[in-house]
């Protein structure tokens, strides 16, 4: 019997996959600062999103060798099972120190699941479809991401039930690991290749384009990572929006990742009549509409859902279309083998964490949270200087 279950059944499954896992990540994402909040200050709750920044950073640089030694396969199996034991205590404990530790340590197994899953895609995709298999898989991941804020919302229900999350995040477990399970017991592993620390950044490094393509990626999620964490306590106690209303606004602020992540991937493979545009190019124009809208986000104190809605919705046209296209470039220039600098490339999200609240604690002595804003926007534009000097990427 094959290992390999037919490609496009399995990227199909592994889209499912990868949408129950958003599910469970972000049904508590947009609360979690603010569950953390009811027990550490801002100050505090920066440094305990920055230490689980750093274990994630720290098991990044450990998977590649995890995964080679037992396989992706039962890597991933274990890892779910973590999760599920770490998001039982997030529901059960009412130590403030327990539920801190929990927290850091459910930050790292999150990242690890999702470079496992990118392993199982990686193996199944063709090289002249990468495009449109990623711009399929991230569109279906940022799919969860519309719906999931709105039932951690209603979850909440204008109260403090924070832990209502953590429940349905714990049960969308379950289902991810029977998948995973169903699907994978046959997986047959690349042969990775195997570097050193040392060696992983010398590989990278030899690189340019995988250089400028990290600092841009680390750019993106430090807005990501930043907007995920202070947004939310920013609607909720400088505008004054209940969470009612901000599930309302984090639901259309989120349409258009599932709506153009797809045409856009499709569209740098030459999907459209042959017609091709380069990632470099979208890339670009990406960065140029997160930056001068989050820039822009500074200028508004109004209490209106509508208006609040529109404008964090521009901010993620252009996040959406940087986000398919740093995907789709990495995936068009990486081996299969190369799980190292896959974990390597997948760092840049447990970064973006630790540098998210510098931008908090230091801009803070310097301005108001409003203007917060406009140092994030002008981060998203210096974008620019790494992705103008990339190469495009054939085939």
């Amino acid at each position: 019997m094959t290992s390999r279950p037919p490609r496009t059944h399995i990227i199909y499954t592994i889209a499912v996959i990868g949408f129950i896992y958003t599910l469970h990540l972000v049904i508590p994402m947009y609360s979690n600062s603010s569950f953390l909040n009811i027990f550490a200050d801002e100050n505090t709750l920066s440094y305990i999103y920055m230490a689980g920044a750093a274990l994630s950073i720290f098991g990044y640089l450990v998977a590649p060798s995890i995964i080679r030694r037992f396989g992706n396969y039962n890597t991933t199996i274990a890892l779910i099972i973590i999760q599920i034991c770490l998001f039982y205590g997030m529901v059960a404990s009412t130590s403030a120190l327990t539920l801190s530790v929990i927290f850091i340590l459910q930050t790292a197994v999150i990242g690890l699941i999702s470079l496992s899953l990118d392993i199982f895609l990686e193996v199944y995709t063709e090289g002249s479809n990468v495009g449109s298999v990623r711009g399929l898989y991230i569109a279906t991941l940022n799919a969860s991401w519309l719906v999931a804020p709105l039932i951690g919302s209603m979850l909440i229900n204008g109260t403090d039930n924070y832990r209502n999350t953590y429940v349905a995040a714990l049960a969308m477990l379950f289902p991810l690991l029977y998948l995973v399970y169903r699907n994978f017991p046959k997986f047959k592993d690349p042969n990775y290749i195997h570097l050193s620390p040392h060696q992983l950044i010398r590989h990278v490094s030899s690189n340019p384009n995988w250089v400028r393509l990290f600092v841009a990626n680390t750019i993106l999620q430090v807005f990501y990572s930043w907007m995920v964490v202070y947004s939310p306590i920013y609607l909720n106690k400088t505008i004054g929006f209940g969470w009612d209303d901000i599930g309302i606004i984090l639901v259309i602020m989120l349409i258009p990742f599932p709506l153009i992540q797809y045409p856009l991937g499709k569209l740098s493979d030459g999907g459209y009549g042959g017609v091709k545009y380069g990632q470099k190019k979208i890339m670009a124009i990406g960065f140029i509409i997160m930056g001068l809208s989050t820039i822009a986000l500074s200028l508004f104190t109004l209490k209106s859902v509508a208006l609040w809605a529109t404008l964090l919705l521009i901010t993620r046209i252009g996040a959406a279309a940087v986000e398919i296209m740093i995907e789709t470039y990495f995936f068009k220039t990486v081996s299969v083998r190369d799980s190292a600098a896959l974990g390597f490339f997948r760092i840049t999200r447990p970064i973006s964490y630790f540098l998210a609240p510098l931008i908090t604690i230091i801009g803070l002595y310097f301005t108001t949270n409003e203007y917060l804003f406009v140092i994030v926007g002008i981060i998203c534009l210096a974008a620019l200087i790494p992705v103008l000097g990339m190469k495009e990427v054939r085939g």
